[in-house]
């Protein structure tokens, strides 16, 4: 163990020996400025899309959620009216608590869709808007290599 930490030890000297020193070129202040405006500007962005889109999933889950009950409450009413029936009547009630069930579900199924068709509309800006600003960024950092580039062939 000894021996294997001296080695480690030594290796790290010994490359910290033959490093070369790092060349310091100062960029221009307003360069630094914008890179780093454009940069917590990205941030800010993505933080206020994912917001947005955690929202709309939570509230596409409700309306599901709120879906899905009221077919169960519209289901348990159907055969809950096939129960009372009359035993000559039964047939007639359950075909048109079959009717009633099939009912909910297209409808639970369609706000579901529908839920989750506007979540995806939401990712989708969210997505346009992250891009947006990686691009900002991207033009900001290429604006300030630029801008060393001229500074230092000067």
């Amino acid at each position: 163990m000894n021996k294997l930490l001296a080695t480690l030890i030594a290796g790290f000297f010994a490359s910290a020996s033959y490093a070369q020193p790092a060349t310091t070129t100062t960029a221009p202040a307003g360069a630094d400025k914008s890179v780093t405006k454009a940069a917590a500007n990205e941030a800010k962005v993505d933080a206020k899309a994912d917001a947005k889109v955690g929202k709309a999933e939570a509230k596409a889950a409700e309306k599901k959620a709120d879906a899905h009950a009221d077919a169960m409450k519209d289901k348990s009413k159907a055969h809950a009216n096939v129960t009372k029936a009359d035993p000559e009547d039964k047939m007639k009630a359950e075909a048109k608590a079959d009717k009633t069930v099939a009912k909910a579900d297209a409808k639970a199924a369609k706000t579901s869709a529908k839920a989750d068709e506007k979540t995806d509309k939401v990712k989708a800006e969210a997505k346009a808007d992250k891009t947006e600003a990686a691009a900002k960024t991207k033009a900001a950092n290429a604006e300030a290599k630029a801008d060393m580039k001229a500074s230092t062939a000067k």
